[in-house]
C-alpha cells in the first residue's frame, strides 16, 4: 500500500557569502529536523550562497560535481536516509552557462529530479532596490513533475510563484503538493508572500511546501523569511517568522482529493480564446 502522509520540514536559513559556514550550519539544522522524525526536508533557494553582486557570481558558481553545497547535501540525505528539496543552487553547466537549479534527493543521496527556475527575477522596485537575475542566469524551460514515495511532486523557485499557469499544468498533470523555494526579498515578500503561497494551493488544491530565506545576507539583501507550509484548502500549517530555523508539519495527500472533491475546479477548466474589441 502506498504511502501518503509523511512528516516535512522547512529548514530557514540567512546565506551568505561564506559558503563553508552556509553548509556547516544548514548541515546542522538537516541533523535535527531528521531526529525531529522530518521524512522530506526542504531548503531555500540558493540555499549554500547568496551573492547580490552579479559581477562575482560566475566565479562563485560551481558544476553540480564541484558544488560543496550540493555535495554536503547528497551526504546527508544517504546518511541520515531521507529525502531533500535542494532549494536551488547556482550550478556551472558544461557549456559553462548557470542555471539556478532546484534538485530533489532520495534517501540514497541520489538526483532524482532537477529542476531550472523558468521565470528570472528581473525587476526595479522603489528606492533604488532592483534586481537584474537574467543578466547572468539563464531561464529553464521545462516544467518538472517528481515521483516521491508518497505522490506527485511539483518543482518550482521563487519569482516562479507569480505565475499561476506554471502551477495549474504541474497540477493537471497530478501533482498534489508543490516546493517554492525562495529567497523573497522583504519589500515583495511582506507585500505578497503569504497571499501568494496561499493562492497556489487554493486554486489547485495542494500542499504546498515552500522554504524562505531570511534576514540581512550581505550588502543591502535582505529576505523576507516566513518560510510556510500550507494544506489544500490553503490553510497554513507553519510559519517559520523571521529569524533562522525549522517548521515542521505532517501531511496527508489523502486531503488533496478530499479538497478537489469539494471544489473541482480542475475538473471545470476550460480552453477559451481572448477577443479583442
Amino acid at each position: 500500500m502506498k504511502l501518503t502522509t509523511f512528516r516535512t520540514a522547512c529548514i530557514q536559513n540567512t546565506a551568505t557569502r561564506n559558503i563553508a559556514t552556509n553548509i556547516v550550519w544548514v548541515r546542522e539544522r538537516i541533523n535535527e529536523a531528521r531526529a525531529e522524525g522530518a521524512d522530506f526536508i526542504a531548503l531555500p533557494e540558493t540555499v549554500g550562497l547568496i551573492e547580490p553582486d552579479n559581477a562575482r557570481i560566475a566565479d562563485s558558481s560551481y558544476s553540480e560535481v564541484e558544488d560543496a553545497a550540493l555535495g554536503a547535501f547528497r551526504n546527508a540525505a544517504q546518511t541520515l536516509e531521507v529525502t531533500i528539496l535542494v532549494g536551488s543552487q547556482l550550478i556551472k553547466t558544461a557549456d559553462e552557462r548557470i542555471v539556478n537549479r532546484s534538485f530533489l534527493l532520495d534517501t540514497q543521496g541520489e538526483i532524482v529530479a532537477r529542476y531550472d527556475k523558468l521565470h528570472l527575477f528581473d525587476i526595479e522596485l522603489s528606492g533604488g532596490e532592483f534586481y537584474r537575475e537574467s543578466d547572468v542566469i539563464e531561464a529553464g524551460d521545462k516544467a518538472v513533475l517528481a515521483t516521491t514515495p508518497w505522490g506527485k511532486l511539483g518543482m518550482s523557485v521563487c519569482y516562479d510563484l507569480r505565475f499561476p499557469a506554471l502551477y495549474r499544468a504541474l497540477a493537471q498533470n497530478g501533482a498534489q503538493f508543490f516546493t517554492i523555494p525562495a529567497a523573497f526579498t522583504q519589500t515583495t515578500g511582506k507585500a505578497h508572500w503569504h497571499t501568494l503561497v496561499q493562492a497556489r494551493a487554493i486554486e489547485n488544491a495542494c500542499y504546498v511546501i515552500a522554504p524562505n530565506q531570511c534576514g540581512h545576507h550581505v550588502d543591502k539583501r535582505n529576505s523576507w523569511g516566513h518560510s510556510l507550509i500550507v494544506d489544500p484548502w490553503g490553510e497554513i500549517l507553519a510559519d517559520g517568522g523571521d529569524e533562522p530555523g525549522i517548521i515542521y508539519a505532517d501531511i496527508d495527500l489523502s486531503r488533496v482529493d478530499e479538497a478537489r472533491e469539494r471544489i473541482p475546479a480542475l475538473k471545470h477548466d476550460r480552453e477559451f480564446t481572448v477577443e479583442q474589441f
